[in-house]
Formats: structure tokens, sequence, C-alpha cells
């Protein structure tokens, strides 16, 4: 009840400040709600229909314009809950040493970092080595996570028997060998590919037998009435804290669009399995606010 209450009380405050906002969930809601249209060579970005070759694009435009301020943006937009998201992730994902992981859409380096510092607290008797690829479409993204590396002393020079790398790709082309990692992450990424089949299919490609694939991502609420509260919340609060806190209210418009237009949990849930994936499950996190995918490749 506390979390309703506070969404109810941050909508009062955002559209006693931008009412046109908060009619624009309303208007957007109403239009065409297909992941894809029937033509061919068109797919959405957000509520809108667009080709293709044109998603790429205006996503990669979105996550150059948001780079600098997104981790202070992913604290406002989820009142700091992502970091408990993420750590849950990780600690579902239990990294040992000795593994290659890729971590893709690995921008600012959340995820990574968290993986690191996981293994740092394990004990490696061995001494063996695991190594991390950090990797995005976008290189200001991952300028911003190689500087936060720097900071937090997560380097190549001050890391015992860890390795890390940040890589240009795109996830639907991969270019690394295949089987060549043992775990891959994709967190808040994957629903701003424009072909989510071939992303699974990537993945997969890249795994060794036995690897583990584990997707973080927003999802659907089974509540209704939750689901409603997280729509006002979404669409009418988001998007103005977005101008407030980093000037931009379009990329925020349009992030928190992908989030509705990505599949219902088992909808995905099928979608790893077809790409060839055993052992498939999910899990819930805050509701179904968000939630993990994880599979092997056996």
């Amino acid at each position: 009840m506390n979390v309703s209450r506070n969404l109810l009380a941050s909508l009062k405050l955002i559209k006693s400040h931008y009412p046109c906002g908060y009619r624009l969930f309303l208007i957007r809601n109403n239009q065409t709600s297909h992941a894809t249209t029937s033509e061919e060579g068109t797919t959405h970005f957000g509520f809108q229909t667009v080709k293709e070759s044109e998603k790429e694009q205006k996503v990669h435009k979105v996550f150059e314009d948001v780079a600098k301020s997104y981790d202070i943006m992913n604290d406002a937009m989820s009142m700091g809950i992502h970091r408990v998201w993420k750590d849950i992730f990780i600690e579902r994902l239990g990294p040992q040493h000795g593994t290659r992981h890729l971590d893709m859409a690995g921008g600012t380096g959340d995820i990574s970092f968290r993986f690191l510092k996981y293994l740092q607290g394990q004990p490696n008797p061995k001494g063996l080595k695991s190594h991390v690829t950090v990797s995005d479409i976008n290189q200001h993204m991952l300028d911003v996570g190689e500087e936060r590396a720097k900071k937090l002393g997560l380097t190549e020079e001050k890391l015992s028997n860890m390795t890390i790398e940040w890589k240009v790709a795109d996830a639907e082309k991969l270019p690394f060998e295949d089987n060549s990692y043992n775990s891959y992450t994709i967190a808040f990424g994957i629903r701003n590919c424009t072909h989510v089949d071939q992303v699974l299919r990537e993945a997969y490609r890249v795994l060794q037998p036995g690897g583990r694939f584990m997707c973080l991502e927003f999802s659907h609420l089974n509540s209704q009435t939750m689901q409603w509260l997280y729509d006002q919340y979404s669409f009418n609060v988001i998007p103005p804290m977005g101008q407030i806190l980093a000037g931009q209210w379009q990329p925020y418009q349009y992030l928190v669009e992908s989030i509705r237009k990505f599949p219902k949990q088992e909808d995905f849930k099928e979608m790893i399995q077809e790409a060839g994936f055993d052992l498939v499950r999910y899990e819930n996190l805050t509701f179904g606010v968000v939630s993990i995918h994880s599979g092997f490749k056996l």
C-alpha cells in the first residue's frame, strides 16, 4: 500500500506541473499495440512504427543522449530499487572463478562490476583466471563505463586473476567465436533490439555447452490494479523526471513505451526455448515490474 500511495502522490505532483504529459499515455496507448506490423521490414520504436533500418539508429541516438545521466536517472526512476534487482540478478547467476563472461548491452558497467566484485568475495585457492567482456552497441555508454571502472579500481592493473575488456558490438551480430563464453547476461537491453529472436540465437551460439543465458528486463505485472498504477507512474512521472534531471523528455518517453511493447514473461520464455535453450525459467521481482529469465545451452 505504501508503494501505491507514493505512486499516486508522484502522479499528482507531476500532473500539476505537466498536465499535457499526464494525457500523453492515454493518447499513445490508443495507437497500434502490435510488436511488428504485417508489412515486411517494419518494427516498433516505442509506440511508433518504423522501418527496421531506422530503429537501430533511433535507439543508438537515445542512449547517446542519455549516457552521462543514465545512472542518475536509473536511481530516480526506480527509487534506487534497480540496484537491488541487479544484486539479485548476479546472486542468481552465482559466478565462479575461471569463468569467461559476456555482459551484453553492458554499457555503464553495472552488471560487470557486480560480477567482478562477487568473484572478489569468493575464495580462489587454485588461482583460476576469470574474464568479462563488457559489450554494447553504443561507444558513449562504454566510455562512461570505463571511466566508472577506473574510479572503482576495477581495471586490469588492479584486478587479481581477472581481466575486463570493453567492446562495441551489435547483439544481433556478435563478433565472437562459437562456444567462447561460459555465461551471458543482458540487463535492460534486449527490448531495445530490433530482432530479439536473433539476439537469443547469437547468445546461444557464443555460449559453450553448459553455458548459461540470463536476462534482466522490465516486464508485466500480474495485478491489473498494480499494472495501472505502474503505467501511470511510467508515462506521467518518468518522462517529466527525465526533463527535470537530465534535460531529456523524448528518450525517457521511448524507454517507458518500449517496456510495454516487450513480450510478457511466458511469451519471452517461449522465445528463449525456441532459440535452443533448455531448463528455461523466470522469476518475477517487485510484483513483475522486472523479471529474470534463465536458460542453459545443453
